[in-house]
């Protein structure tokens, strides 16, 4: 692994720790917070732009809702945008674990990293650890 792929997984770790810490404690506020104002963002539901929309998608969420992430691989785009792809459990206290593949891009603002772009994708997993295709 090279220095620029740790500098880059530290700079996620720096901002996806925060967020999985408020997803973990259901505080739907502190989760937006770590995205930009602008930022687009696509959950499993419809998407939304803006602090607001990220804030209702997370208060939609079950008290109990936690968040597990791997980090699969990061570019640098430029010196203040970091890309990110992740594999995500997300789980719950009545059903089964949900297992998503995150996109994130990482923008350097005045204030430090925030998320400016924020994708799932849902391809059929839903434990770790499972792959029904067997590969």
């Amino acid at each position: 692994m090279n220095q620029n792929t740790v500098d880059n997984e530290t700079i996620l770790r720096g901002v996806l720790d925060g967020w999985k810490a408020a997803v973990d404690k259901h505080q739907p506020d502190q989760v937006a917070a770590r995205f930009t104002h602008d930022a687009i963002f696509q959950g499993l539901h419809p998407y939304s732009v803006g602090r607001p929309g990220i804030a209702a998608y997370y208060d939609s969420q079950p008290p109990g809702l936690t968040a597990e992430y791997q980090v699969l691989e990061t570019r640098r785009l430029s010196d203040d945008l970091v890309l990110g792809y992740l594999n995500v459990d997300f789980s719950f206290t009545d059903r089964p674990t949900v297992n998503v593949y995150l996109s994130i891009l990482l923008k350097q603002t005045g204030t430090g990293w925030a998320i400016a772009f924020y994708q799932v994708s849902n391809l059929g997993r839903h434990t770790t650890g499972e792959d029904p295709g067997g590969q």
